[in-house]
């Protein structure tokens, strides 16, 4: 039987270690065989806690910043869903503005761990935000893999 109090706690624990830029800190909020999947056509989806750690310093130097803030968290038993909006500054990037991106997170929990994350976002939105950044962000942000899609990195 899940425990929702738990749930709750493991997803504000991962939300805040995402927030947190600790790379460290992010990776040990997943499980081993952890499974990060992307919706969007910019993300790269992956298996396993390694390469997931492996990825996000790259990911946290491009979108400086970062930060999620949720608009909403969801449990039931052992799952949850994030809706958040996500801002950053593109490094490199001139922009007055920050990028601002909407998006959700559906987590399955094993634990106090995070064992399977679908990120939904809208690479379009990040494209229109980024256009001016500079050519290649596009191809950086889908190698960075954890951030816009904040984790650009549904199951592919």
């Amino acid at each position: 039987m899940s425990d929702p109090a738990r749930t709750r706690r493991t997803a504000e624990a991962y939300v805040a270690a995402l927030n947190s830029g600790d790379p460290e800190a992010i990776a040990a909020r997943v499980s081993e065989d952890f499974h990060n999947e992307h919706t969007s056509a910019l993300g790269r989806s992956l298996r396993g806690r390694t390469a997931y750690r492996e990825r996000l310093p790259g990911f946290l130097a491009e979108f400086e910043g970062l930060r999620y803030a949720v608009e909403e968290l969801l449990v039931d038993g052992d799952r949850a869903a994030i809706a958040y909006t996500m801002t950053f500054r593109l490094r490199g990037s001139a922009a007055a503005e920050p990028v601002l991106i909407r998006g959700v997170f559906r987590l399955r929990m094993v634990g106090d761990l995070i064992a399977h994350r679908v990120d939904y976002w809208d690479g379009a939105e990040f494209e229109r935000q980024t256009a001016g950044a500079g050519a290649g962000v596009a191809t950086t942000a889908a190698e960075a893999g954890d951030g816009i899609d904040a984790d650009l990195d549904k199951n592919r």
